[in-house]
């Protein structure tokens, strides 16, 4: 354990946290970063509750975090697992701080990588499903697998940014979550359909693959791409646009040009109604 954390410091420490803020930082952890709406959403029920509690953590140094510098406006906080926090996780787990595999500047340098946008966006989408499942009834955000788990388990095949089981009225959707920020040609994007086809021949398991793009006409545009590639290689996927609410009527599968379906509802849509998913 790190030399500043003896057993002393540690009691300290825990006697502070409570069950649910030990669950936050794992949570934290678990995604890498996460902002204060992103937590409110998916961790409070009252978000001025949440507020106090997080500068709290922070003042204890069970969570960091830092503002990143638009070129215009403003943003959020933007939430990491501070040094504190990791070492009650590690407490708990029985192992070291190093063998817990944290370190400050390693867990704060995603404040400059070029991956910040693309990891918020992604866990946006996570908080989102997360924060509707908690406050709604009859659905729920039943799994949510980072990109890293992902591609431990799948990454021969593909890698996508996250795959989730989402229930509502008794319908069951399991999907593969592709983030588009407009980095990479359409064509390459698109390109992705291959990998997918190529785990579902492996595991006999079509599992939809859903594509979230940074505007209208962007979409319009991949969604072309998708529908003629998908007629070659069977995949059955769906798009939409950021800045929706996921669970909503947002999106239009691959073989649709009108009618776009709740995220439920593809379930139905692409015959996944009492059949077994991934992983």
């Amino acid at each position: 354990m790190n030399q500043h954390y003896t057993p002393r410091v540690l009691d300290s420490l825990v006697i502070r946290l409570t069950d649910h803020d030990r669950r936050l930082l794992r949570l934290v952890w678990t995604h890498e970063v996460l902002t204060t709406h992103q937590l409110l959403q998916a961790a409070f029920g009252n978000d001025h509750t949440g507020r106090h509690r997080l500068v709290k953590l922070t003042r204890f140094g069970a969570l960091d975090r830092f503002r990143p510098r638009p070129p215009l406006g403003s943003a959020p906080w933007h939430y990491v697992l501070g040094e504190a926090g990791a070492a009650v996780l590690a407490h708990e787990d029985g192992v070291t701080l190093s063998e817990f595999g944290y370190r400050r500047g390693q867990a704060l340098a995603i404040a400059y990588s070029q991956r910040l946008a693309h990891t918020v966006g992604v866990n946006g989408v996570f908080a989102a499903l997360s924060g509707h499942g908690r406050r709604a009834g009859g659905c729920s955000l039943d799994s949510w697998w980072t990109e890293a788990r992902c591609k431990a388990m799948w990454g021969k095949h593909v890698r996508p940014d996250a795959y989730g089981r989402w229930s509502e009225n008794n319908l069951t959707l399991d999907f593969f979550l592709e983030y588009d920020t407009g980095t990479e040609s359409l064509d390459r994007v698109a390109a992705k359909l291959r990998g997918y086809a190529s785990l579902a021949t492996a595991s006999g398991i079509d599992t939809p693959v859903l594509f979230l793009t940074s505007t209208p006409r962007r979409e319009a545009n991949l969604h072309e791409r998708l529908r003629l590639r998908g007629s070659l290689v069977s995949v059955p996927v769906a798009t939409a646009t950021v800045d929706q609410e996921p669970h909503g009527a947002i999106w239009l599968p691959g073989n649709r040009t009108e009618g776009r379906l709740r995220l439920a509802d593809l379930a139905r849509h692409f015959g996944q109604e009492g059949r077994e998913g991934q992983p």
